[in-house]
């Protein structure tokens, strides 16, 4: 195995607490909806072995997550298959559209609110708090939530996912025509109110220092290719830690961020890196990812290609 990759690995192996339930949804995102959002338990348990998680921890996560409504079982005799739910689907497919698009989306001047209109209790309060700063929003006081660019409904889509529908009807959805009259402040002091930036570019520049060393390495030497296993399992770190910073990222546009924002940075060495993983990875789920029957789930072949190499970015050097 590549050094760099084998201390990522390693790394990831030697932490104290394993989030195996989110990193489980890393893979079903990444790995598992494209080839048809189904896999055999036994073959998920495989896959992870290598990263450090054991049966009964995936067992018992994969319980966790069809409790939540983000999967469901499918039972073949004594075979159990878990498969995507409806909603579970819906939130990866909104995700995907940020973590693989080529760049952030485009500002048009224009703040999304969602107000709190309604008595909500402290715990109502917590759980909506916390579901949209999952959605990149950042608050102004207890009662004000705020995103640059995010379509209102596909937020109220991703609350009602996430078992908050009852709330809805407490929410107002706001489209400020000119946030800086609407709410007396100026796009600068709005942002250093709503998010800590300086946390989220921690973050990212904690990404970049993580991958950028092996993409270094793979750069450095045209005839070193990872093999498929390793590839598999550095793209469902990558893949992960990058999915859980852009969760937070509310994707400000550029001329509301600091100079030397490392957020770029974290997406094109992304980007290229997948790109280098992706088709050793895919040999890797070819030979071992199954479901119930012992079939191989194929590629899906109207699966759209995950940054592409047409993407001008990926002509920028770091």
């Amino acid at each position: 195995m590549i050094p760099s990759i084998q201390h990522r690995i390693d790394s990831f192996r030697q932490q104290q607490r394993v989030r195996a339930g989110s990193l489980i949804m890393s893979v079903f995102g990444d790995a598992v909806l494209p080839r048809g959002g189904r896999i055999w338990l036994g073959s998920l348990i495989q896959l992870l072995q290598p990263l450090g998680l054991n049966e009964r921890l995936v067992r018992t996560s994969v319980y966790r997550l069809s409790k939540e409504q983000w999967l469901r079982v499918d039972t073949h005799g004594r075979r159990a298959e878990y498969v995507l739910t409806d909603s579970g689907r819906l939130r990866f497919e909104e995700a995907s559209r940020h973590i693989y698009s080529s760049h952030a989306p485009i500002w048009d001047r224009r703040w999304r609110l969602i107000l709190v209109v309604g008595e909500l209790d402290p715990r109502q309060r917590e759980r909506l708090h916390q579901a949209l700063q999952w959605q990149g929003f950042g608050s102004l006081g207890n009662d004000c939530f705020v995103h640059p660019s995010t379509q209102l409904d596909a937020a109220y889509d991703t609350l009602m996912a996430d078992g908050l529908g009852d709330l809805l009807g407490k929410l107002l959805p706001l489209l400020a025509a000119d946030a800086r009259i609407a709410l007396t402040a100026s796009d600068a002091d709005l942002v250093s109110r709503a998010w800590n930036l300086d946390r989220l570019a921690e973050s990212y520049a904690s990404f970049v220092s993580d991958y950028l060393p092996i993409l270094a390495d793979l750069r450095r030497d045209r005839h070193t290719r990872p093999e498929p296993e390793e590839s598999f399992l550095l793209r469902t770190l990558l893949i992960h830690d990058y999915r859980r910073l852009l969760l937070r990222d509310p994707e400000l546009p550029e001329v509301l961020l600091p100079a030397d924002w490392p957020g770029q940075s974290a997406r094109m060495v992304c980007r290229e890196l997948y790109r280098r993983l992706a088709e050793p990875s895919e040999l890797h789920l070819d030979s071992n990812m199954h479901l119930a029957d012992g079939s191989m789930p194929a590629r899906l072949e109207n699966n759209t290609p995950r940054f592409p190499a047409d993407d001008p970015l990926m002509a920028i050097s770091l």
